[in-house]
């Protein structure tokens, strides 16, 4: 009765599938309540460009609703909670509460759980594929899960492309600088040649801006503009996409029997016609 009850969501009211999705129900009320009253508190303090995240939020937040309800594909409860909760995580914890510069390891426990997140959709558009009657393809579950590992990195270069952008054009800092103790640059090769030049014990940099004006940093050493950030955020990725491609892998090698891995990988749900002939045989 369990699977004819999955099978029939697409024909269910929003108040029917309310009650059968009560844990996500309530998660969402309680995170767009909390949404809201840090968008007042930020409206009342002049925090506009807060205001503007907590609106972005408040629409994220219907994107599952959305796919589930428009483009008729089932979100696993575990899927659509962790979706919520990162969402909320990103935007909320992240940016407005500084969570990114309190917690050291935020950004990097958001990255890897992003890419595990990305490998399981991945996995589960081909899988879909390989399940479907109308598709004459037969994919193996090593290219299943190869798949579902480069849809993942291509998801995660793609976010740091954004970062990049945002830095360049708006000055944003999403990718978040680090400070270094040494650096080797060809362009302090003294002969102006391809030889890279080392400088280490960095302890201070002083910058001069064109009006002669110097400041010196204080920061203890050298700032490294965002690049060890951005090739941290890809190897937290790899290693998120890598844990799910290899629980796909042995998911569909079991032929779907593993508990685990059905809690995120969505499924479509069935036509109208075989959701009629579902509710007549209950």
């Amino acid at each position: 009765m369990r699977q004819r009850k999955n099978l029939s969501r697409g024909g269910m009211t929003l108040r029917e599938e309310i009650k059968q999705k009560k844990g996500v129900a309530t998660l969402y009320v309680v995170l767009r309540i909390l949404v809201i009253l840090v968008m007042v508190a930020q409206f009342l303090n002049g925090n506009f460009e807060n205001v503007f995240l907590c609106i972005l939020t408040l629409i994220l937040f219907l994107v599952p609703t959305f796919i589930e309800r428009k483009i008729r594909i089932d979100l696993p409860d575990t899927l659509e909670v962790i979706i919520l909760l990162f969402i909320f995580a990103a935007e909320i914890l992240g940016e407005i509460q500084a969570y990114y510069i309190t917690f050291p390891y935020w950004d990097t426990m958001l990255h890897t759980l992003n890419g595990f997140l990305c490998a399981a959709i991945g996995f589960a558009l081909v899988d879909i594929l390989n399940r479907s009657e109308r598709f004459s393809i037969s994919l193996s579950p090593l290219f299943l899960a190869l798949v579902a590992f480069c849809f993942s990195m291509t998801i995660g270069v793609l976010w740091e492309f954004f970062e990049c952008t945002m830095d360049h054009f708006f000055l944003l800092d999403m990718q978040k600088d680090t400070v270094v103790h040494s650096i080797s640059s060809v362009m302090l090769d003294p002969l102006g040649g391809n030889h890279p030049t080392a400088i280490r014990d960095i302890t201070d940099v002083i910058v001069v801006t064109a009006d002669g004006v110097q400041h010196a940093l204080g920061l203890g050493g050298y700032l490294d503009i965002g690049i060890l950030d951005t090739m941290k955020d890809l190897f937290v990725n790899f290693i998120g996409a890598v844990v799910f491609s290899v629980i796909g892998y042995f998911y569909v090698k079991s032929r779907g029997k593993g508990q685990f891995a059905r809690r995120f990988i969505p499924q479509v749900l069935p036509a109208e016609e075989e959701q009629k002939e579902v509710k007549s045989v209950e």
